[in-house]
């Protein structure tokens, strides 16, 4: 049961609101992305355009949630 131990441990961390957020974005963005590429619509660039900037602003809020869930020692600490 390596799997079920692995997954019985994984929680979102401190910052769940910038996951849920992250995640949210992430979906929008691929979404118009790919509408943009595979629809014949008068107006694909806007929703190309629009999924890119979604998803590099998701990028931003993944790093923030990275950063907030680094833990230092307290060892590591005392300068």
């Amino acid at each position: 049961m390596l799997l079920g131990n692995l997954w019985g441990r994984c929680h979102p961390g401190r910052c769940a609101l910038f996951l849920v957020l992250a995640i949210l974005l992430d979906a929008v963005g691929l979404v118009l992305l790919l509408l943009g590429i595979l629809a014949s619509l008068s107006y694909w660039d806007f929703l190309v355009y629009t999924g890119a900037l979604i998803l590099a602003f998701s990028l931003l809020l993944w790093i923030i949630w990275y950063s907030c869930n680094i833990e230092v020692s307290p060892e590591k600490l005392d300068l």
